[in-house]
């Protein structure tokens, strides 16, 4: 079964950069779509980004559209999150998870949850 692992998270200040990268520590997934999604205190998880197993199909939410980018490198085991032009809504915990049946922006359609990075972006 496969595990995976984020990091690449920290503290920003609001308009500047960061990579976060999925890994995986046990197992492989170049055979899987990959997701990311992120979650705040008491809120549902929301979703960040989708890439297909051959990354010819990608998705982003709305909010992240244009400033966030998605890739992978399936040789590595590694799915990355470019994020750039952060703002302070940005702030969460960003998880990746695997994605297994269903709507691809729905947390419920996937499995293999990390245990998530800190991204805190100052105003």
């Amino acid at each position: 079964q496969v595990q995976l692992v984020e990091s690449g998270g920290g503290l920003v200040q609001a308009g500047g950069s960061l990579r976060l990268s999925c890994a995986a520590s046990v197992g492989t997934f170049e055979k899987s779509a990959i997701g990311w999604f992120r979650q705040t205190s008491g809120e549902a998880r929301e979703f960040v980004a989708a890439i297909s197993k051959g990354a010819d199909t990608i998705y982003y939410a709305d909010s992240v559209k244009g400033r966030f980018t998605i890739s992978r490198d399936n040789a590595n085991n590694t799915v990355f999150l470019q994020m750039n032009s952060l703002k302070p809504e940005d702030t969460a915990v960003y998880s990746c998870a695997v994605w297994k049946r269903g709507d691809y922006d729905r947390s419920v359609s996937y499995v293999n949850w990390g245990r998530g990075t800190q991204v805190t972006v100052s105003s």
